[in-house]
């Protein structure tokens, strides 16, 4: 992939971040959605590459745009597989709450999971403990490796959840060890980035959440030197026919990074919606916004935080060719 294409999809983040950030606490998630995903197609028709979506908003007749099997880009440059979540934490963003994302994620031709829309069990970290974690062990074995492999007490280990009652045995086990716990309400992707940066004070996910997210956040992980491992929980004959149409032969083997993210290349984008632990959200006043995205490349392993200031008078539909 062209060095130069990692800062061009930071404008993609942005326009769906600035788009959807108009929604914030008007209990209006679909609105929010639909902004995020417009504004977002329409930068990308402006990107030099040839890429295809093979993690979106559903299939071609769930979604009118950004859809699996979608082409987005110029129709120059390199050719790649593109997975996007233009607003992760819809509920979020209609609450007002922590921790909404813009997000994509971009890897060479045939290099991301086509991941089928369904749950999928997942544990992810930071660079510390790569190699010392396993998605077949116990919570406790697990949360003793990464204390282990972070020179910390158990005690001091903060794990991640998603606060559903499908949880309720993950949370129960944590809290016998000693370990903290976040619960979180939405945002599986923030939350799994987060064990890559020790300033947002989490170490460890655990829990099933959506599997598209997974392969959003590998790619974040890999680029970040963290880890992550799945398992996919398909709930009926149906969603088993789903993966075994999208390449996935053997349902309930473990995923790990290189299943996720193959190749030794990723660029992985997001811009921050709503205020979180690692990016300030989304900021107006008059006919100025402020934004902060990251961005970050697994080939060079450079991430980088850029705060953007914008003029919606010069740009008001964001997009400038």
């Amino acid at each position: 992939m062209e060095r130069s294409l990692t800062m061009e999809l930071v404008r993609v983040t942005e326009a769906a971040a600035l788009s959807s950030a108009r929604w914030m606490g008007r209990g209006k998630k679909d609105e929010a959605d639909d902004a995020a995903t417009s504004a977002m197609r329409d930068v990308f028709d402006t990107i030099p590459m040839k890429g295809r979506v093979v993690i979106g908003e559903g299939e071609m007749d769930e979604a009118p745009m950004l859809y699996i099997g979608e082409t987005l880009g110029n129709g120059y440059g390199p050719r790649v597989d593109v997975a996007v979540d233009p607003l992760e934490g819809t509920n979020i963003v209609a609450q007002g709450t922590w921790n909404a994302l813009s997000v994509l994620a971009v890897a060479d031709h045939s290099k991301l999971l086509h991941a089928p829309d369904m749950y999928m069990d997942k544990i992810a970290v930071g660079p510390e403990a790569v190699g010392k974690v396993d998605i077949n062990a116990s919570v406790t074995d697990n949360l003793k490796a990464v204390a282990a492999a972070k020179n910390k007490d158990v005690e001091d280990v903060v794990a991640i959840v998603l606060n559903r009652k499908r949880h309720q045995g993950i949370i129960d086990e944590i809290r016998e060890t000693g370990a903290r716990i976040k619960l979180i309400s939405d945002g599986d992707v923030a939350a799994a980035i987060n064990t890559a940066f020790d300033h947002t004070g989490v170490d460890i996910l655990f829990g099933s959440g959506g599997a598209p997210e997974g392969v959003l956040a590998a790619a974040a992980l890999k680029c970040l030197g963290g880890d992550i491992q799945g398992k996919l929980l398909p709930e009926d004959d149906e969603q088993r026919a789903r993966c075994e149409k999208m390449g996935i032969d053997d349902i309930d083997r473990v995923l790990y990074m290189d299943d996720f993210c193959g190749g030794d290349d990723a660029i992985f984008a997001a811009t921050g919606v709503t205020d979180g632990e690692l990016l300030k959200g989304v900021q107006f006043k008059g006919m100025k916004a402020t934004t902060q995205t990251v961005v970050m490349r697994a080939k060079s392993g450079t991430v980088r935080f850029i705060d953007g200031n914008h003029s919606l008078k010069k740009k008001p539909n964001l997009v400038i060719k």
